[in-house]
């Protein structure tokens, strides 16, 4: 369960938790035109707060809006300052942050014009999404039998709420088969995304990704090609199959919320040794670094903050 904060900014104004309510019939709660983001604040190695590539995250939430044409009635600085009140208002020092814009009470249909966008920004006490001992260990998935939504099906580079029933179903199915996670393939059957994390291997100390066709462009995906690349690991954005996930010589999972997650089985097959190899370490290594404040080479990708 959410760890409950006092404040939420809701449409230019915090009010208390309990008081964010929105009505049932809230047209973005029928049909599932919603955008929203999820970010992280990081306490860092000297004590101090830092949100991990505030504006890459805020640009993103733009973008999704200009997708499916929502217009904010906020600035990008408007919703900067917001996420800032909110972690000062909740004294929190660290925690994750979960922006939403949606379409509010009104007329009701498919479409309509003159519903009122709303925005909130709430932020609460979040530990590792897939877990302590995944993040260290690795975890186990399984491969969905549900196919992510192809590039004219939906609009991959908008995260939208309603996307992501195909992401809950895919997980529940995983879940309930005792799994710690699942992945989709794509409509050609190539490995996609996870349910909210991208997808990388490891083969012979080449770092491999799917391309940017139709998945979401994740924030700690670009992160990780760009640490990689950086570091003179050879980096290729390219289509795989199952099997060569099955094969490969490490996995892992990237997202705001899963951060680097190995993965050491999938479908039962264990991925190289069972322990994550070298180059996923390094680069977990070099994530945490970063968003503790321990590299100052990339210390521009932390947003400071006082609580």
């Amino acid at each position: 369960m959410i760890q409950k904060t006092d404040y939420i900014w809701m449409d230019g104004r915090l009010v208390r938790w309990d008081d964010a309510k929105i009505h049932v019939l809230t047209h973005s709660l029928h049909y599932g035109v919603a955008a929203f983001e999820g970010i992280r604040a990081y306490t860092t190695e000297d004590g101090r707060s830092a949100v991990f590539r505030l504006d890459r995250h805020i640009e993103r939430f733009f973008d999704s809006a200009h997708v499916v044409m929502m217009a904010y009635p906020f600035s990008k600085k408007d919703i900067r300052d917001a996420i800032m009140d909110v972690l000062r208002k909740n004294r929190l020092k660290a925690g994750y942050i979960r922006p939403i814009s949606f379409t509010g009470y009104g007329d009701m249909g498919l479409y309509v014009e003159h519903n009122p966008v709303h925005i909130a920004v709430a932020a609460w006490p979040w530990g590792a999404y897939l877990g302590e001992e995944g993040i260290e260990n690795g975890i186990r998935i399984k491969i969905s039998s549900f196919v992510r939504y192809n590039v004219n099906a939906a609009m991959s580079k908008a995260k939208i709420s309603g996307h992501y029933v195909n992401s809950i179903l895919a997980k529940k199915e995983s879940k309930l088969a005792g799994y710690d996670e699942t992945i989709l393939l794509d409509g050609d059957g190539y490995v996609a995304e996870g349910s909210g994390e991208n997808v990388f291997i490891v083969k012979n100390g080449v770092l491999k990704t799917p391309p940017l066709t139709s998945i979401l462009p994740g924030i700690t995906r670009e992160t990780i090609i760009q640490l990689a690349r950086e570091g003179g690991i050879p980096v290729e954005e390219a289509r795989f199959t199952r099997d060569e996930l099955y094969i490969a010589d490490g996995a892992f999972l990237t997202g705001t919320a899963a951060e680097i997650t190995p993965i050491r089985e999938v479908d039962d097959r264990r991925i190289g040794s069972g322990k994550p190899e070298p180059v996923t370490k390094l680069l977990q290594k070099k994530f945490f670094d970063i968003v503790r404040g321990k590299d100052r080479k990339h210390r521009g990708w932390l947003f400071y903050y006082r609580v």
